[in-house]
């Protein structure tokens, strides 16, 4: 269920399509309201407060990441999706850069669209930071004893595999980029071992997975990063990539 009045501005150049998310947003129990430009965007934004932006990429005048950039300025806590070509890897990745909280491709089905916004509502609008053990299908991880439990039963992790783990689980549903996974686990001195990062998701993934050749927990994002999920739940968003 979505919290009472989850407010979401369409932001998109294009009228029709405008229109036709607004109404089938609203028909999902949202209440939408919608921008032509990233500027008017900006300009709605420091007037009225929203639960969530979708916003469009390519626009006239102000580019989405631009628009993106001010609007979590003005808003840190609002949950930002925005639209990309298919595609465009490197737009995937600018998007997270500018605040994004996550990016769906173009074209995209309504159903998946709706999973994103309500997976982002859950991280912006519930703060887990207190939890001191977080859980997701038969994982548990208990982040003050620094333990990891799979159906019950504890699995050893080095102290890396333990940071990487509990930070893709603090981050559940979101996509995480290489460079951000590299230098919140490794440090600020990290971003390019881009074959460290995939050795240590690749062990992860042994000690986690039923079957490590098609993950359940630990997505690919192609070019981008890695997104954890919750296979148990029926809400999750549809998975990107298996591989």
């Amino acid at each position: 269920m979505l919290p009472q009045q989850s407010r979401v501005l369409i932001v998109d150049d294009e009228p029709p399509l405008r229109k036709a998310l607004r109404a089938s947003l609203t028909a999902a129990g949202f209440t939408a309201e919608e921008a032509r430009t990233g500027d008017e965007a900006v300009a709605v934004a420091k007037q009225h407060p929203f639960d969530l932006v979708l916003l469009d990429i390519n626009m006239p005048g102000l580019t989405g990441f631009e628009a993106c950039r001010r609007i979590r300025t003005l808003a840190p806590r609002t949950g930002i999706v925005m639209v990309t070509v298919r595609d465009a890897e490197d737009d995937k990745v600018r998007a997270l850069e500018s605040g994004a909280d996550d990016y769906i491709t173009k074209p995209f089905r309504l159903r998946e669209l709706i999973a994103r916004l309500k997976a982002v509502l859950r991280r912006t609008q519930f703060d887990d930071s207190a939890q001191a053990v977080l859980q997701a299908g038969n994982l548990e991880i208990d982040l003050e004893r620094r333990l990891l439990r799979r159906a019950g039963k504890q699995v050893h992790l080095s102290p890396k595999e333990f940071d990487l783990l509990a930070y893709l689980m603090r981050n559940l549903d979101a996509p995480v980029t290489h460079v951000k996974l590299l230098r919140a686990v490794w440090g600020p001195e990290y971003g390019n071992e881009l074959e460290y990062l995939r050795s240590y998701v690749k062990m992860l993934r042994k000690k986690i997975e039923d079957d490590p050749a098609r993950p359940e927990y630990i997505l690919t994002e192609p070019w981008v990063g890695y997104r954890f999920c919750n296979p148990s739940d029926p809400d999750s968003p549809p998975r990107i990539s298996d591989n």
